[in-house]
């Protein structure tokens, strides 16, 4: 089995899905394990001199000021934990909870959280192993970290509450301890600052931003594979996309998008039947689908910087600083979630304008007056009703992603007795943007479903890139001769797009 080292200063997110679904054997650097020890005796020498310092010897949030004796200190950080446990909802999918716990490893592993090694062994053996602690998922408001079910997390690594166990492909619930126990790993004990370490950071949000981002990179390619079907199946003009239109406005999404779309269409005999057309222009929808598309590639662009950083940072507070002899713990907010939060909102209004306008595509490769096919493509129009009610989904997933849309980041609830009185809820924003994309991808895949269809009653060859899509759809869905339910078609196409398989027949 393959391996990657975690350092805390160069995990990527592929190597977090791959961890995650690979499988890739997870260990820590030793460069980080010496860092960890440095940081970790000087908590203790913080903790021998007496000194009163937030988050090791007090307590927390509004209760920063009330001082703990030494002998409390382990009861301070179980305690801790315990309290914050308190999430509810539904459960996080165990990968989900997976990809969160090898996110706080290497949080931990950059080696200014004060933590003994042994803390980010035993994440990365749940990891290795396939242990997954059961999270409610709601109880981050994404500032203070996601404090709730990271919580959750680590009463699973203490040996309390229950786990869930990959077993053969199948997840099996066991007692907490038990699971530790069958895959030869130890419960911790925590000791100071352990527990606010593991539970002060943004990798809840990581995680789903994670997924999120890597979802949407396969739905913006999908998007615009989308718009070349469809070109073809209107006998659209090719004109739009024409590279010196773009080089005029030089945005870096809209050529990238012009230029996959350019691509897909390169040696079109559809076009070239269509040469004399009197079709002067199309609808928006077509013409200026670079212009729409391309600003998601340039959001995404920068959700990816932002992210990559993120997944190695330390985001917990206090942070130990080690200077020659020198020792400093500085308090800090490297938990707030701000830069996640408006990401999965600009992400959340991306999906909604990316199916948003690919509905209008379905709209019009069903209409006859721009198809010039049959209404709905019904083979029998009246007795059959074709792919109407595809466009009716379509429809009704933007309605859904319309209320999704809505921003996160300006419900501010203050908490703490006003200690904690801005807050990102970026949490429930990177979750909402997961569902987001899953509902897109139900939108471009009936569009494809749609324009697939429509090409193949065309005598003319459509573009190469397109021909290739043809053949990948229908290796998904059966070509129509009849009415019939689509609804397993649709969420089978979806979930290829999700999980790469457009991406691969481009290589």
């Amino acid at each position: 089995m393959s391996g990657v080292q975690i350092d805390g200063h160069s995990l990527t997110l592929e190597e977090i899905k791959s961890a995650i679904f690979g499988p890739l054997e997870v260990s820590i650097s030793e460069n980080s394990r010496e860092l960890m020890q440095e940081s970790r005796k000087a908590v203790q020498m913080v903790i021998d001199s007496g000194e009163v310092v937030y988050g090791i010897n007090t307590g927390f949030g509004a209760l920063s000021s009330v001082s703990i004796d030494q002998d409390g200190l382990e009861s301070l950080q179980t305690n801790l934990v315990r309290s914050h446990a308190c999430g509810i909802g539904e459960r996080m999918d165990p990968e989900s909870v997976l990809m969160m716990m090898l996110i706080r490893a290497n949080s931990l592993a950059k080696g200014v959280s004060g933590v003994r090694p042994l803390v980010v062994d035993l994440i990365l053996g749940m990891v290795n192993s396939r242990i997954a602690p059961i999270i409610p998922r709601i109880g981050s408001l994404g500032a203070s970290g996601d404090l709730a079910p990271l919580s959750h997390m680590t009463m699973g690594m203490m040996g309390e509450g229950e786990c869930v166990v990959e077993v053969d492909g199948e997840w099996v619930s066991k007692d907490a301890r038990v699971a530790l126990e069958d895959a030869g790993l130890n419960p911790i004990s925590l000791q100071a600052k352990e527990g606010l370490s593991l539970i002060n950071g943004t990798s809840q949000m990581c995680a789903y931003l994670t997924q999120t981002l890597l979802n949407m990179e396969a739905l913006i390619l999908a998007a615009d594979a989308s718009v070349a079907c469809s070109i073809e199946a209107i006998k659209g003009s090719h004109k739009p996309f024409d590279r010196r239109i773009h080089d005029s406005r030089p945005q870096v999404g809209q050529s990238i998008s012009a230029a996959r779309i350019f691509e897909l269409l390169s040696e079109s005999e559809i076009a070239i039947s269509h040469e004399d057309c009197d079709r002067v222009q199309d609808a928006y929808s077509f013409r200026c689908s670079p212009q729409v598309h391309g600003p998601v590639i340039d959001i995404l662009r920068e959700t990816r910087r932002i992210l990559e950083i993120e997944v190695n940072s330390a985001t917990d507070n206090p942070l130990v600083f080690i200077d020659d002899d020198e020792v400093e713990i500085i308090s800090g907010g490297n938990f707030h979630g701000q830069n996640l939060a408006l990401a999965s909102d600009s992400i959340a209004i991306a999906c909604h304008e990316l199916a948003s306008i690919s509905e209008r595509r379905i709209n019009q490769i069903l209409d006859p007056n721009w198809s010039g096919q049959k209404a709905f493509l019904a083979e029998n129009e009246g007795l059959e009703s074709g792919l109407m009610i595809v466009q009716y989904v379509a429809a009704a997933i933007i309605s859904e992603l319309h209320i999704l849309s809505s921003p996160a980041t300006i419900s501010n609830v203050p908490v703490s007795m006003g200690k904690e009185d801005h807050v990102s809820m970026g949490a429930t924003g990177s979750f909402r943007s997961l569902k987001c994309t899953i509902l897109l991808s139900q939108v471009i895949a009936n569009e494809l479903i749609c324009s697939i269809e429509a090409l193949e009653a065309i005598d003319e060859a459509p573009g190469k890139g397109v021909r290739k899509l043809v053949k990948w759809v229908r290796s998904n869905v059966d070509k129509l001769d009849g009415d019939r339910s689509l609804t397993e078609d649709s969420e089978r196409l979806s979930k290829s797009i999700l999980d790469g398989g457009l991406t691969r027949i481009f290589g």
